[in-house]
């Protein structure tokens, strides 16, 4: 449905958060079965549990992904596909084709019966139980919510059936929101113009890891174009992968010159000092799986100004993170040369 006049207008209209903001990564930080580290997987993620943990902490919304089953019902669930055993083999059930309750059959049961186990896919191949409870209890009323609005990218959707998905979720969220802060954002380039276009009460941001994986659609594969996509949608901002930022820092400049706001998501965000750095950049905030870590680093940060007498008229920073602090020159080459110092190397 296009808009226009008054409606129009609001439609374009800026969105500016308040202050930096940290964002719970599906909710107290995304579960990785495989690793060693037990705070990667002892709460896990998309739950009431997760969310209300991380509503505990100092940050200001949580993240969380959300796909429509097959007799409509809007799930919080991040794989496009749950794992189970039936008979000794591990087969695989599309969520989007499961009706409600086949879904909510998974995993530990409010009995305490395990009758359908699940399990988890990793990207090389290996598969892990996932014991996850999926149950409804009371949620924390404090924390904004950035529902992400999960599709498949190896699916082509018609307009008509990501319609039909959206509206399901408005219906929920319209019904249940009340004042609590919402933002919708999608790496679907076609679901997010939608969303702006069915409603105008909650900001759309345009997910996009900004080139550091390559897509048949072009739009998907460059700050550049989820620039693009934002202004032609009339969308309030983009959520970029932490490494496209740090990799072309001179898009910042884009993207607040075309009057968008900047978050980021990514496992980068996980070090506090590569986080300070893009809020010195003019990144608005970060989606984080170490929430209590990042959390608290941010709110204890403390920096002092110092004159630099350097020729490219850069500026030192004292960083204080608690008792520590690290003298840095930041400026558009030192930052990132102190971030490449800082920070291991990723693929």
């Amino acid at each position: 449905m296009a808009l226009s006049g008054v409606e129009d207008d609001k439609k374009h209209e800026a969105f500016v958060f308040p202050k930096f903001v940290v964002m719970g990564h599906r909710g107290f930080g995304m579960n990785m079965l495989q690793s060693p580290d037990e705070k990667m997987k002892s709460i896990k993620e998309n739950s009431i549990l997760s969310f209300n943990v991380a509503a505990d902490f100092p940050i200001e919304f949580v993240e969380f992904d959300v796909q429509v089953t097959r007799d409509g019902c809007p799930v919080i669930f991040h794989d496009n596909f749950i794992f189970t055993q039936e008979q000794g083999v591990i087969i695989e059930k599309r969520v989007t084709e499961m009706a409600l309750h086949e879904f909510i059959s998974y995993g530990p049961q409010k009995d305490g019966a395990n009758v359908n186990p699940m399990f988890r896919k990793t990207k090389d191949g290996r598969i892990f139980q996932w014991k996850v409870a999926i149950r409804m209890i009371l949620f924390k009323r404090s924390q904004g919510f950035n529902i992400e609005l999960k599709f498949d990218d190896n699916i082509v959707y018609g307009e008509e059936e990501l319609c039909q998905t959206l509206e399901n979720i408005l219906k929920v969220v319209d019904e249940h929101a009340e004042n609590r802060p919402i933002i919708f954002s999608s790496f679907h380039p076609d679901a997010a113009r939608l969303i702006r276009n069915m409603q105008m009460s909650y900001p759309v941001f345009f997910l996009t890891n900004g080139g550091c994986e390559i897509y048949a659609d072009v739009r998907k594969n460059s700050l550049d174009e989820a620039i693009k996509i934002c202004k032609e949608g009339g969308l309030q901002g983009i959520v970029s992968e932490a490494k496209a930022i740090l990799r072309t820092p001179s898009a910042i400049t884009r993207v607040k010159d075309s009057k968008l706001s900047l978050i980021s998501y990514g496992q980068l965000n996980n070090v506090v000092e590569v986080v300070y750095l893009q809020n010195l950049l003019g990144v608005e905030g970060v989606i984080v799986d170490m929430v209590l870590e990042i959390s608290e680093a941010i709110a204890n940060i403390e920096v002092r100004n110092e004159e630099d007498d350097e020729e490219d008229n850069g500026r030192k920073c004292q960083i204080m993170f608690g008792e520590e602090s690290k003298k840095v020159s930041i400026s558009s080459n030192g930052g990132i040369a102190f971030l490449t110092n800082l920070v291991p190397k990723t693929t």
